[in-house]
C-alpha cells in the first residue's frame, strides 16, 4: 500500500511562513538590544525603573490566554461552539488586559523613547509586540463572531488553527522579550 502525503492547508502554511518572517523581525530587534547592552557599562541605565510585577502579571495573562486558546480550538474542532466561544472571549479578555497592563507600564515609566538607547529599544520592542497583541485581539473578536460560519466547521478548521498559531506565537515571543527586558541584567 502506498501512503498518501498530507498537505498543509494553504492558510495555515501562509501563517506559518508569516510567523517565520515575524520571528526575524523580533530577532533583529533583540540583536540590537543585546548589541547595545554589550556596549553599555550599566544596563539598564542607573535610575531606570521597570514595572516588574506588572510585566509578570502581563506574562501570566498571555500564558492564560494561550491555554484558553488551546481549549477553544479543541472545542471548535469537536463542534462544541458554546465552549469555544466562551474560551475565545476569555482569550480576548487576556489580550485586552495585557494591552492595558503594557500601556500602564509605559505611562508609569520614568524614561521615554528619547531618554537613551535603553528607552528607545524598550519602547520599540514592547510596542511592536503590543501591536501584535492588538492584532491578535482583533483576530479573536472576528473568530468569535464568525465561529458558526462554514470556514470554521470541524471539517474546515484552518481558520481557527491559523489564529491559534498566531496567538501562541505572540505568547512565545513575549516570553523571550520579558526575559530579555526584565530578567537578564
Amino acid at each position: 500500500m502506498r501512503s498518501v502525503g498530507v498537505r498543509a492547508n494553504p492558510l495555515v502554511f501562509g501563517v506559518v511562513v508569516f510567523l517565520a518572517s515575524e520571528s526575524m523581525l523580533f530577532a533583529g530587534l533583540l540583536a540590537a538590544w543585546y548589541a547595545l547592552r554589550g556596549q553599555a557599562a550599566v544596563w539598564p541605565p542607573v535610575g531606570t525603573s521597570l514595572d516588574w510585577p506588572g510585566a509578570a502579571f502581563g506574562t501570566a495573562l498571555l500564558g492564560l490566554g494561550s491555554v484558553t486558546m488551546v481549549v477553544a480550538q479543541g472545542a471548535a474542532v469537536k463542534r462544541r461552539r458554546g465552549v469555544a466561544r466562551g474560551m475565545l472571549v476569555a482569550t480576548t479578555f487576556c489580550a485586552i488586559a495585557f494591552a492595558y497592563v503594557a500601556l500602564r507600564g509605559w505611562h508609569d515609566a520614568n524614561f521615554s523613547v528619547a531618554t537613551n538607547a535603553f528607552g528607545t529599544l524598550f519602547f520599540v520592542l514592547t510596542g511592536v509586540h503590543l501591536a501584535h497583541v492588538i492584532a491578535g485581539a482583533i483576530l479573536l473578536v472576528v473568530l468569535t463572531a464568525f465561529l458558526n460560519r462554514p470556514a470554521f466547521t470541524a471539517d474546515h478548521h484552518a481558520g481557527i488553527e491559523a489564529i491559534a498559531y498566531y496567538w501562541h506565537f505572540v505568547f512565545v515571543i513575549w516570553i523571550g522579550l520579558w526575559a530579555t527586558i526584565y530578567l537578564v541584567r
